[in-house]
């Protein structure tokens, strides 16, 4: 699933970088992965992944 349409981030994408980045914040993910978030339709679900990942952990 894409996550960030304006980066093309998708879900696996963003789950991986935020295993290796240990996740502090949506924003310093998508930083992990080289850019930032755009439009901001996105940050939602980006968090609700991260603390997926989080809790996984």
């Amino acid at each position: 699933m894409v996550v960030c349409i304006c980066n093309n981030i998708r879900e696996t994408q963003l789950r991986e970088a935020a295993r290796r980045e240990a996740a502090v914040s949506a924003c310093a993910t998508y930083r992990a992965l080289g850019c930032r978030a755009k439009c901001g339709q996105c940050i939602r679900t980006a968090r609700a992944i991260l603390a997926e990942e989080r809790a996984a952990a």
